[in-house]
């Protein structure tokens, strides 16, 4: 055993642990005791998410936006979620926990919607102008309403290790394996051209500020995911025989010990949870750094509009690739985890040109995911300092991270990213624990107007400081 697979090894090891005696109980915990303050409200206004995700953005007086819309933030968001986690993060929870792992994917989406919806209510509470309009996050809310700046750069120096830099060399990672197998010459050699190649791409658009990765989020992520989704569909069609067996595998196999795999079922539940939470993010505090970006009339809307994220992410696009793998009736013993399983299963339903389509699909969803993890460390960056000096710095260190990404070994990248995720999750869910009550003040608030709520500061008691939301006129443009 080498150096990297001893390091490797212990990282898992520790990981493994963290998460089934911390992560596991306090996930569980905090969402359940959200979906019980909120009465189920990830759940009941299932419809005004929908509504609310089409709101055009106040403008200002000379009639330009004042910042980017609630369907633009939903994006950018979507660009961080759907990607990696939904396709290769799948095909590691079966290949690790079996079919098992996909039903406490599931649970974990809807009840991981009401942490969703606190942190990103949270979020547009307590966001900040800047030159693109807002931005915040749980580095901003733990700073403003819990009075804590070393709580706040804390987290913020977490986030940053962990999606710009964790995160997107996973999302290079996948991208170098997949087309280097669909090219059939997984070399060293190969990786290295892509990863230079989506380096170049990324350093292309960053430079350009969240308008720009906005406005190729916006286009990217619904077209790549439409059509994801059709190819599996298509694939499911295929098999529809085999679809009511595949749910009665899934359900049953979450409670039973995986015989294939040889997981127990605590592993079973720790791959759903794990691969849920990098997939959907709901309580990681990811998602609120975009939430926090849109120009909307209350905070909730936004935060109801990132929930309908998790749902897309996980009981959506998740479930495509669960059943696409799932019914080609995949080896589960000694199966190598990451893209491979869903290459494999996508190659023998529709032929070997699928793993060319399959490899487009991984390189603009991943990229785009590259793009929404550069703009969360971006404004973290910004809350730490100002200069720009350190802005340049640290977009060449995300830049070179990717490339590096592409060539290390994959096992290693997933386990690095699982342990800084579980890290940065749990600062999160402890600071939105202690704000629950002016988040549901906030949700209270917003259900008595209905979906054309306004919120003006002073209407609801928010701890701390909050820097917008001043004027009705500020708040609905004028």
């Amino acid at each position: 055993m080498n150096f990297m697979d001893t390091i490797d090894k212990w990282i898992s090891m520790l990981g493994d642990t963290y998460w089934t005696y911390v992560m596991l109980p306090v996930v569980a915990i905090v969402g359940l005791v959200f979906t019980v303050l909120g009465r189920g409200a990830q759940l009941r206004l299932l419809p005004a998410m929908f509504k609310t995700l089409l709101d055009p953005p106040p403008r200002s007086a000379d009639g330009k936006t004042i910042a980017i819309s609630s369907f633009q933030a939903f994006t950018l968001s979507a660009a961080s979620r759907v990607g990696v986690g939904n396709i290769a993060g799948v095909g590691t929870a079966i290949a690790v926990g079996g079919a098992g792992s996909v039903f406490w994917m599931w649970l974990m989406a809807l009840i991981g919607g009401a942490s969703s919806l606190v942190e990103s209510t949270l979020a547009q509470a307590y966001k900040v102008k800047d030159r693109d309009g807002f931005r915040g996050g749980p580095a901003y809310y733990i700073q403003n309403a819990l009075g804590s700046r070393w709580g706040g750069v804390v987290f913020a120096v977490i986030l940053i290790f962990c999606f710009p830099f964790a995160f997107s060399s996973l999302q290079a990672n996948t991208i170098a394996a997949t087309i280097s197998s669909a090219t059939g010459s997984p070399t060293l050699s190969t990786t290295l051209m892509v990863g230079i190649a989506v380096a170049g791409l990324m350093a292309l658009v960053v430079f350009g500020g969240v308008r720009r990765i906005a406005s190729v989020t916006d286009k990217v992520v619904p077209i790549m995911a439409l059509a994801y989704l059709v190819i599996g569909i298509i694939i499911v069609a295929g098999n529809i025989g085999n679809v009511p067996v595949l749910i009665s595998h899934i359900i049953t196999d979450a409670f039973t010990p995986n015989a294939a795999t040889g997981a127990a079922v605590g592993v079973v539940i720790m791959q759903g949870v794990k691969r849920g939470m990098f997939s959907n993010e709901a309580g990681l505090g990811s998602v609120p750094n975009a939430g926090a970006t849109a120009a909307v009339t209350h905070p909730v809307k936004q935060g109801l509009v990132q929930t309908l994220g998790v749902y897309f992410d996980t009981l959506l696009v998740c479930s495509i690739t669960a059943f696409i793998i799932l019914s080609s009736n995949p080896e589960l013993t000694n199966a190598k985890p990451g893209i491979a399983m869903t290459q494999t299963a996508m190659s023998d339903a529709l032929g070997s040109w699928a793993a060319w389509v399959l490899a487009v699909i991984i390189l603009l969803l991943a990229f785009s995911s590259i793009l929404g993890n550069y703009y969360y460390g971006e404004s973290n960056l910004e809350f730490l300092t100002q200069k720009p000096g350190a802005l340049t710095a640290f977009r060449c260190c995300a830049v070179g991270a990717v490339l590096l990404g592409s060539i290390l070994e994959t096992k290693l990248v997933w386990d690095a990213a699982d342990g800084i995720m579980g890290i940065m999750a749990l600062v999160n869910l402890i600071a939105i624990a202690l704000l629950a009550p002016p988040a549901f003040r906030l949700l209270r608030h917003y259900e008595r107007q209905g979906s054309d709520a306004v919120f003006v500061k002073g209407d609801v008691d928010l701890p701390g400081r909050v820097e917008c939301w001043a004027s009705r006129d500020e708040v609905v443009g004028r």
